[in-house]
């Protein structure tokens, strides 16, 4: 069951759309600016999806979902990337980090929370 989702986005535009529309949809969203932020958020506290830009300074998305699939932890947890990339030479290198899989920027909130709901189904089976 998903309910506790961390997103990470180092636009803080984005992060209040993100927040707002998983808000609305019933979740508990935690915001992180970076890749660091969001991985000592991960380690900090249990989450039950992640989503993550990509490109961000310091820590890409990719590198973070990289260091969240070595934690045990986070092994089967759903991430998604989020990305204004849309070649397959990025799609094969977010599925070889680990991802679960991207959403296109700019972002439509229902598809979020479309996307979201589905993977809650997925997981509560």
């Amino acid at each position: 069951m998903i309910k506790n989702i961390l997103a990470i986005d180092d636009s803080a535009a984005m992060r209040q759309i993100l927040s707002a529309t998983l808000t609305t949809a019933g979740y508990e969203v935690t915001l992180a600016a970076d890749g660091n932020e969001g991985l000592e958020c991960a380690l900090a506290e249990r989450f039950d999806l992640v989503l993550t830009d990509h490109h961000m300074p310091v820590k890409s998305g990719l590198d973070l979902i990289v260091e969240l699939r070595a934690n045990h932890a986070y092994k089967a947890t759903p991430i998604l990337v989020l990305t204004t990339e849309d070649g397959e030479p990025f799609k094969d290198a977010a599925r070889a980090a680990g991802a679960t899989g991207w959403i296109e920027k700019p972002l439509d909130p229902d598809l979020l929370t479309e996307v979201v709901a589905t993977l809650a189904q997925t997981q509560a089976h």
